[in-house]
This record gives C-alpha cells, structure tokens and sequence, in this order.
C-alpha cells in the first residue's frame, strides 16, 4: 500500500453535520462529531436529552475536517443567527 493511501486511512477526521427532524417542525440539528453514524442513531434512537424530542432525524448537510478546532468553530458559526440564515440558502431546496 502507498504512503498516502495508509495516511489517508490513519488520518482521523472530524464531521459537522446538519440534521431535519422527520417530524412536522423540521427541526434543524447542527453539531460536530468524530464519529458521526454512530452520533445520528443516538440521535434517531432518542439517546440524546436535548434532540429527543424531535426525533427521528434525516442527515440532510455534512462536511468533513482533518482538524477538531476547525470542525468545531464551524459548528460554532452554524449554531449562531448568520449561520442559520446560511445553512438555510445553501440548502434552500433541501428546506421547500
């Protein structure tokens, strides 16, 4: 195996992903995770306190970092009032 694919593999990354609720209120989730899939069950499951209400859940955006603090002010920014009004033109016909 080349050296870069065994970097490429070892490589850990960070998501950030953007969750709709499936209900009526189309909630929209926004949070970063080093394991994603397994983060969204919870989620679908009703393991988190905060998203159980809402549940079940679509993965309707997500972006992938190689650093944490990245991934993290990005969560940051999307979570703020810009970030919404962002998410919500980038994704315009995801939302109708």
């Amino acid at each position: 195996m080349c050296r870069m694919v065994r970097l490429l593999i070892t490589m850990k990354y960070y998501y950030v992903y953007v969750l709709r609720s499936k209900t009526k209120s189309g909630f929209l989730y926004v949070e970063f995770s080093a394991s994603h899939k397994a983060r969204i069950e919870q989620h679908n499951l009703g393991n988190v306190q905060s998203t159980k209400s809402y549940a079940p859940y679509e993965l309707i955006f997500l972006e992938v970092y190689i650093n944490k603090n990245d991934a993290k002010r990005r969560e940051n920014y999307l979570n703020t009032t810009k970030g919404k009004t962002t998410l919500r033109t980038m994704l315009k016909e995801t939302l109708t």
